[in-house]
């Protein structure tokens, strides 16, 4: 009886440590695959540094979209530039089949600090009722372009 028992305990822990083995392959494998059936894709304009491309507007890779970073170069004030800005991110967002619903993660760079308050009011409810997640810095010497606010995000595809 004694030798069956340790048969059948050996037998459950091969058995076990085959079933952990084929499952690690497995997924060692399906991460494989994903790393290779999904790739970049850039859907919007290539901006070019003297000939030389400097970033993508918008790319695409598996079912997430990416948007750069969206400026406001115009003379105006904080909420202007805001409501510009969420404007443009909504435009590139829908184009590329996704929504302010689907924002998963937003940046906002402010030129200064003491705009985060109106910043705040004009980006209250843009993103519906589940707002994505938020980082709001503000950039040393400013904002590149001379906008008040710059936003970008990354949003779930369908």
């Amino acid at each position: 009886m004694k030798k069956s028992k340790e048969n059948s305990r050996r037998k459950m822990v091969k058995t076990m440590v085959a079933g952990a083995a084929a499952m690690g392959t497995g997924v060692a494998a399906k991460a494989a695959t994903a790393k290779t059936s999904t790739s970049k894709e850039v859907v919007g304009e290539v901006i070019m540094d003297q000939q030389v491309p400097l970033f993508s507007s918008a790319v695409k890779h598996g079912n997430t979209l990416y948007i750069a970073g969206k400026g406001a170069h115009f003379d105006g004030d904080i909420t202007a530039h805001t409501k510009h800005v969420l404007d443009e991110l909504q435009k590139a967002l829908e184009a590329n089949g996704s929504s302010m619903d689907k924002v998963l993660k937003v940046n906002v760079y402010l030129h200064d600090l003491a705009d985060y308050k109106a910043m705040n009011e004009a980006y209250r409810g843009r993103f519906g009722d589940n707002p994505p997640v938020r980082t709001t810095v503000a950039t040393y010497g400013g904002v590149p372009g001379d906008s008040l606010v710059e936003i970008d995000c990354i949003a779930a595809l369908d």
